[in-house]
């Protein structure tokens, strides 16, 4: 079986969204992306201006705001729920990940937002692997849940082979990887066929997903999992996921 997953990080965060997707067939339900700490939080503020409305919390109750979504998803849904979250703090991230109602803490090495790059987060850690080599090996050492890391491909400077498999010696249980060609309209299926046949850990693939055809591709380089995000935000009663 290969694992679905819905994550909608395209606008959408809550709990209330991923459960309207759930009975679509999805085994694993995100979360996010959530600003965790003083820097990405601020760095929201600036991206909410432009309307991404998912970068809106407040640094005073983060937690209580992943801990009642995650809830609210585990009461009401039976499947594995992941929180994706944006911080250069390892703290941050590990009390998130200790949360009772998260199965799996997902560091967010993926979001191109200028504000957030600039700030070190985001894409831009792929740009300071022993630094978060760090973070997630802090992670790992310190959280009962399942730990998964999201990045993005074809960045510029960035060995995309290399910070796979040192994420898979890491520990990782999951590495989430966004097969995005810029300027091209469908997902790096030989950079995800490489990744798949040299490590060990769950490789889940992203990018490009439309239907059950481009979703079958990914299986067939080796993906383990599919994630599907914008495509659920236009509708999914034309697209049979429980047939992939």
């Amino acid at each position: 079986m290969t694992l679905k997953v819905l994550a909608p990080m395209a606008g959408v965060t809550n709990g209330e969204f991923c459960l309207k997707m759930s009975h679509y067939g999805f085994d694993m339900l995100t979360l996010g992306g959530y600003n965790i700490d003083s820097s990405s939080i601020s760095a929201g503020e600036s991206i909410l201006k432009r309307g991404r409305r998912e970068f809106k919390i407040n640094i005073d109750n983060y937690v209580n705001v992943i801990k009642d979504e995650s809830e609210f998803l585990n009461v009401n849904w039976d499947g594995i729920v992941c929180v994706n979250v944006r911080s250069t703090l390892s703290e941050n991230i590990i009390n998130i990940g200790n949360l009772s109602s998260v199965d799996v803490i997902e560091i967010n090495a993926h979001c191109r937002q200028r504000e957030l790059v600039d700030i070190g987060c985001g894409q831009a850690l792929l740009n300071n692997p022993d630094f978060l080599f760090n973070i997630v090996s802090d992670v790992i050492e310190n959280v009962d849940s399942k730990v998964s890391v999201k990045f993005r491909a074809n960045v510029d400077g960035v060995d995309d082979l290399f910070i796979a498999k040192s994420l898979d010696n890491l520990g990782c249980d999951f590495i989430h990887v966004d097969a995005m060609m810029p300027g091209v309209n469908s997902a790096d299926l030989n950079l995800l066929k490489k990744i798949c046949s040299s490590v060990d850990c769950f490789v889940i693939g992203n990018n490009s997903i439309v239907d059950v055809n481009s979703a079958r591709k990914m299986v067939a380089v080796g993906c383990s999992g599919i994630s599907i995000a914008r495509k659920a935000l236009s509708g999914l009663d034309d697209f049979n996921i429980k047939d992939i």
